[in-house]
């Protein structure tokens, strides 16, 4: 981690997260490369009885929302996120993810709201879709908000 950096895990606060690949290449952009991530998501959320509540898959990075699981600091839940999605997708590549993340402390309904907010206007910002719900394939509503199944 470097140096000064300091990140307040065990805190009972959502995180507002950001990773990207490696170099930032585009390696999100086909659907299979998507539909792994998403999977690999749901699998180590229920795994680790974490919750998300917001999550934006970009073609070069992630956003997402999460609460900190309750057997392990979120360092790890994002370790074996990044883990298993590089091993399914990473191929000749020397990397698949850059090593470091973003991550911001998020206290309260309000900002929590506008985080929501944030990750779901991400796409539209950057002109991939004209309204958030357009970035959703059909029948994942749910997926729009985060996984609470």
């Amino acid at each position: 981690m470097p140096s000064g950096l300091k990140r307040f895990q065990k805190a009972k606060s959502l995180h507002f997260i950001a990773f990207s690949c490696f170099h930032r290449f585009p390696l999100l952009e086909t659907p299979g490369a998507r539909e792994t991530v998403e999977a690999v998501l749901e699998q180590t959320r229920a795994r680790h009885h974490a919750r998300v509540y917001a999550y934006v898959l970009m073609p070069e990075h992630i956003h997402l929302l999460v609460n900190e699981p309750p057997q392990m600091v979120l360092a790890q839940f994002l370790k074996a996120v990044k883990q298993m999605t590089s091993c399914k997708l990473r191929g000749a590549r020397e990397k698949f993810w850059q090593e470091r993340y973003y991550d911001s402390n998020v206290h309260g309904e309000q900002s929590r709201s506008q985080v929501i907010r944030y990750i779901h206007r991400i796409p539209v910002k950057r002109g991939l879709v004209a309204k958030p719900e357009d970035c959703i394939p059909p029948g994942k509503a749910i997926l729009s908000v985060g996984f609470e199944r």
